[in-house]
């Protein structure tokens, strides 16, 4: 397939970003009252969103109500704007990764469902604000991933004419699959399930593995859905 854009899901994917949500989600526990979680468990509750995230903390320290989720919202956002990336890294192999798709001549993106502002300070301070041409958050249109329209729309962005995706989750599974577009998903993101049953053209253990799996796809016909 004569894709020129590879778009990337952000947390999980091409950051591990679990330490950082991890301090943020247990400092609006500790707002609120509740007991820290351990950040092994912060891994699997991460993925969509701060709300989501608190709703799942909560969950996991007592009781959870959707008035404790709003209380816990503007001091977690807070606490983490104030400290994007100080455990925050990329997996390893990642620049060397995007070094190479770049001198291939490749369009690069990201479509992510944290909210655009945030994604944007955390490419910032990584210092990758120039590597992509375009990034789409949560709040960057009226829809979010799965709906497809988020990754098209990241498409257009950038000014490619056809993308691969790569992501991390189910969400970005779906997203990709009813967008028409070929995914490799990585297996060290924060899946909660195996990612080999999620419909990908490829799984990759590791960064090293991203440029071979796209010339592998290059290579192939692929057919949408």
């Amino acid at each position: 397939m004569a894709f020129d854009t590879i778009i990337f899901d952000l947390d999980g994917t091409l950051v591990d970003t679990a330490g950082d949500l991890t301090a943020s989600l247990n400092h609006a526990l500790g707002v609120l009252g509740r007991p820290t979680v351990p950040p092994e468990s912060v891994r699997a509750m991460v993925g969509h969103g701060a709300r989501k995230l608190l709703e799942r903390g909560l969950a996991a320290t007592g009781a959870m109500t959707a008035e404790l989720v709003e209380e816990g919202v503007a001091p977690f956002l807070a606490h983490y704007s104030a400290n994007i990336a100080v455990h925050s890294r990329p997996f390893d192999g990642v620049e060397r990764a995007l070094d190479q798709l770049e001198a291939q001549g490749y369009r690069l993106g990201i479509c992510t469902n944290k909210p655009a502002h945030l994604a944007e300070s955390l490419v910032a301070e990584l210092g990758w604000t120039r590597r992509f041409r375009a990034l789409l958050g949560a709040d960057s249109r009226p829809y979010r991933k799965p709906d497809p329209r988020h990754l098209t729309d990241t498409l257009s962005e950038t000014g490619g004419r056809a993308a691969l995706f790569v992501g991390d989750s189910r969400t970005d599974a779906d997203t990709a699959i009813a967008a028409g577009v070929p995914l490799i998903l990585v297996s060290f993101g924060y899946s909660t399930e195996p990612v080999e049953d999620l419909g990908a053209l490829h799984v990759i253990g590791h960064y090293d593995d991203l440029l071979p799996s796209v010339d592998a796809i290059r290579s192939r016909p692929f057919k949408a859905g």
